[in-house]
């Protein structure tokens, strides 16, 4: 499976389990295993960069186990080779959304009028609350 130019996941890597799907399908709904799970070792893949792992692997990613194995499952569609193709295009598309190393925060330090409206703003808030219990008078 390619990913990339320099990405290319074997067919070996990849373990595909058939399940039976749930919702709609008619009378062979109960019979015919057109969900598809596929299970990627990311931790242990011999064909992933080491940054690209680690990236893949630092994902809060509910998909991901313990093991640092990625389940993906497709049910979307009734018929079994729609499914795989879904959930390989869905494993490619985790993969390549990691594929570029996220850019590095540049710390910035805020302006003296940002400041100065955010103080004006506070200033501006204290007054509203601090006139909130008072009563008016007629005089």
């Amino acid at each position: 499976m390619r990913i990339s130019a320099s990405i290319d996941i074997p067919e070996s890597e990849l373990i595909e389990r058939f399940l039976r799907a749930d919702g709609p399908g008619g009378q062979h709904v109960n019979r015919t295993e057109s969900a598809v799970e596929l299970r990627f070792d990311v931790a242990h893949s011999p064909s992933l960069p080491e940054a690209v792992r680690a990236r893949v692997l630092a994902r809060r990613d509910r998909r991901l186990t313990d093991e640092g194995v990625l389940v993906i499952q497709a049910r979307r569609f009734r018929d079994q080779a729609r499914n795989r193709e879904d959930v390989r295009a869905r494993l490619v598309e985790i993969i390549r959304s990691v594929l570029t190393p996220p850019k590095k925060r540049v710390a910035t330090r805020p302006t003296r009028a940002s400041k100065e409206r955010r103080l004006a703003g506070k200033k501006q808030r204290a007054t509203v609350k601090r006139n909130r219990g008072r009563a008016w008078s007629d005089d």
